[in-house]
């Protein structure tokens, strides 16, 4: 049976006409130059079958959770673990794979739509008011909920008409719609928004990861910059049409913004004010399209339009005397069924190989973890964080310097690669449990300097000059390591005394500097991309003979050119004329 989260009241239209007339005058308000705080429609969303209240919704204008921020501003925290207490610190503890996709998605739109500026923490607000943070990180190793959370159907009593459009796929319910998932979308809207935000090749609405992508590029649309508040207005307004709506949202957006902190999934902190049925009311598992209590429950009254926008809220009726009230609930709460992250006691390390690797290189050994119960028992579809930490430029294959891999059916969650950046030494990596507080595991890599086996010259051309001037050819190598380029690799080149004797030599051909002077050793000197060396030009002293450079690279490459000086040839003179006798 499908876990509804709550009968969620949205102050939607009570009838198809009024509804109506409420698009009507948002679609007007959308001429180019209005600005009504974004009360508009979605220009890139699919009509819906009926012309509803919902038109342009990410939701549906479904129902939503009313709970309000606490006065208490949060402090920021990174503690992995449960909130130290107070209530503003619990309330801003975020499930940490709910935490994890919201800054996933960030990330994401940084990239594909960088002039959005779209902060994670609006995807939070939004998460939170919709479904509590996926109720509170209810959720597996792969972001999907435990249990589907759905909205009450869009059947026109009480909530917009929306006739089904996914035959159930969705939602399960083939007659009308119901906003699904954590981020709460209509299948209507999901059809054309979702993403797949954790690169299993689907598009789920019910996953936390494919939510949170799609509900970023949402708000994304239309070129809106979340970074101006009309902007922002316009993207939260469309993805629930109601001022009530937007003030809380930005409520909780604020408080958010204050400072945050993971908590272990299925901890987070559920609401309890739900605007169908006030508050105290607790979620509870039902049938889609059902009531979550046994006995059947009044639809509320539809609230009416303030002027200006906004909706009024509606007196209850008064109780005859005599009337007995309703006995409250005794049900007990339900024991939630153990996650496997529930489970892990400890990690341990899976066998990973010495992790070597040379500056701007990948590692050829990956790292390897495996998550086990206090008994050593191997704990599959449980998510291991791993984090490259300190000063380090080594990141993972693809720049980025956390990864999160599900543990596969013996337990092992296997790093991606790492790519070593240019500083050199330890770097190290902790492997963490994703939603729980056990300790993490600690690997060590090292990055060693660029360096070369094999340097060959690319030429033969003889190198040979006069005294007092310039070798005609410049001495050009090429360095490989293992046969492969040898790019970046650090070199030096010494004219040396002698095959014994690598000092300097005083005398004979030499470089010169940038002020022209004499040098005879050159360091700092660096491969190109393609692993080749070319010096600067050698000029030749008043010194005759045969002279030796030697050209040496990090790695122990080393090579050595002949170099000779020699006097220029002199003609012979031409033989004298007998004298005439």
């Amino acid at each position: 049976m499908a876990a509804q989260f709550g009968r969620r009241l949205r102050k939607g239209a009570a009838t198809t006409a009024v509804a109506a007339v409420a698009v009507a005058a948002l679609s007007a308000s959308q001429a180019p130059g209005v600005n009504d705080h974004g009360r508009q429609t979605a220009a890139d969303a699919g009509p819906s079958p009926e012309a509803g209240a919902s038109d342009g919704s990410a939701t549906g204008n479904s129902p939503y959770y009313t709970d309000l921020p606490p006065l208490k501003s949060p402090n920021p925290s990174p503690s992995t673990g449960p909130a130290p207490g107070g209530q503003g610190e619990t309330e801003a503890g975020i499930p940490a794979t709910v935490l994890d996709a919201y800054k996933k998605a960030e990330a994401s739109l940084r990239e594909s739509k960088p002039g959005c500026n779209l902060p994670w923490q609006l995807l939070a607000a939004i998460g939170r008011v919709e479904s509590g943070q996926a109720r509170g990180g209810r959720v597996d190793a792969e972001g999907t909920t435990i249990g589907k959370i759905l909205g009450p159907q869009l059947d026109g009593n009480g909530f917009a008409l929306i006739r089904d459009t996914d035959n159930g796929a969705y939602d399960g319910n083939s007659t009308y719609d119901q906003a699904v998932g954590p981020m709460q979308f209509i299948p209507s809207t999901w059809a054309w928004a979702g993403r797949d935000g954790n690169a299993d090749g689907k598009k789920d609405p019910n996953n936390i990861y494919d939510a949170a992508l799609a509900a970023g590029h949402y708000l994304c649309r239309n070129n809106w910059d979340l970074s101006d508040q009309d902007d922002l207005d316009r993207a939260i307004l469309s993805y629930n049409n109601s001022r009530e709506y937007l003030n809380l949202v930005m409520r909780w957006l604020e408080y958010y913004r204050k400072g945050t902190h993971e908590v272990p999934d299925g901890t987070g902190t559920l609401p309890d004010n739900r605007s169908d049925d006030g508050a105290g009311a607790r979620p509870s598992p039902s049938a889609p399209g059902t009531p979550s209590s046994g006995a059947s429950k009044p639809k509320p009254s539809p609230r009416p339009e303030k002027p200006g926008g906004g909706t009024t809220t509606p007196k209850p009726p008064p109780t005859s005397p005599g009337t007995p009230s309703a006995p409250p609930s005794t049900s007990p709460t339900p024991t939630p069924t153990p996650t496997p992250t529930d489970t892990v006691h400890h990690l341990e390390d899976a066998g990973t190989a010495k992790l070597t690797a040379m500056a701007g290189d990948t590692f050829a050994q990956r790292i390897s973890t495996r998550a086990e119960t206090k008994a050593g028992k191997a704990v599959a579809k449980v998510r291991i964080r791993f984090t490259i930490l300190g000063d380090t430029d080594t990141t993972f294959t693809g720049g980025e310097s956390v990864a999160t891999v599900a543990t596969n059916s013996s337990g092992v969650a296997v790093a991606p690669a790492l790519r070593a950046g240019e500083k050199t030494g330890g770097v190290t990596v902790r492997a963490t449990v994703v939603g729980r507080t056990v300790p993490g595991l600690d690997y060590t890599a090292t990055v060693t300097e660029r360096a070369a086996d094999t340097l060959a010259r690319t030429g033969d051309a003889a190198l040979t000059c006069t005294p007092g001037g310039e070798f005609a050819n410049q001495v050009e190598v090429k360095a490989t390591y293992k046969g492969a380029v040898a790019d970046g690799v650090a070199a030096t080149a010494t004219l040396i005394k002698s095959a014994d004797d690598p000092t300097a030599n005083d005398k004979g051909p030499y470089f010169k500097d940038a002020d022209g002077k004499t040098v005879r050793t050159l360091a700092g000197l660096k491969t190109d991309g393609n692993g080749l060396l070319k010096l600067p030009k050698l000029y030749a002293d008043d010194t005759t003979g045969t002279f030796l450079l030697r050209i040496s690279t990090a790695g122990g490459a080393t090579l050595t050119v002949e170099l000779t000086v020699t006097a220029a040839e002199t003609s012979s003179p031409s033989p004298s004329a007998s004298p005439s006798a």
